[in-house]
């Protein structure tokens, strides 16, 4: 049985009993290997990371040859967060206090 929290050592593991090594990983889901790789710091591994590694291991255990049923798969590469054109952090926001229109005493627009 496996539990949802995966430590980086475990996931390593898993994915030595794939046959794979971390930047062998990376590159067969499209992601950075620099992304898997700064796990190590927290020690711990997203759980879907983890079933990935899980069943890549189990697969490889039973000669099954994973490598050649992802190749059947198109998967798209994960872009960088906040990765938008020309723009830092995504959609630009609405004022919240807009400007105000200046105003005589009588309340008339000047």
């Amino acid at each position: 049985m496996y539990i949802l929290i995966m430590t980086y050592d475990e996931f390593k593991r898993h994915i030595g009993k794939a046959g794979l090594t971390i930047r062998e990983f990376a590159v067969l889901i499209k992601l950075k290997p620099a992304s898997i790789s700064n796990y190590a710091k927290s020690g711990e591994v997203p759980s879907h990371l983890s079933i990935i590694a899980v069943l890549l291991a189990e697969l490889a255990e039973h000669k099954v040859d994973f490598r050649e049923i992802l190749d059947h798969v198109e998967i798209a590469e994960k872009k960088p967060r906040g990765a938008g054109k020309g723009k830092f952090g995504g959609d630009p926001q609405a004022l919240l206090f807009p400007p105000q229109t200046p105003q005589t005493a009588s309340g008339a627009a000047l």
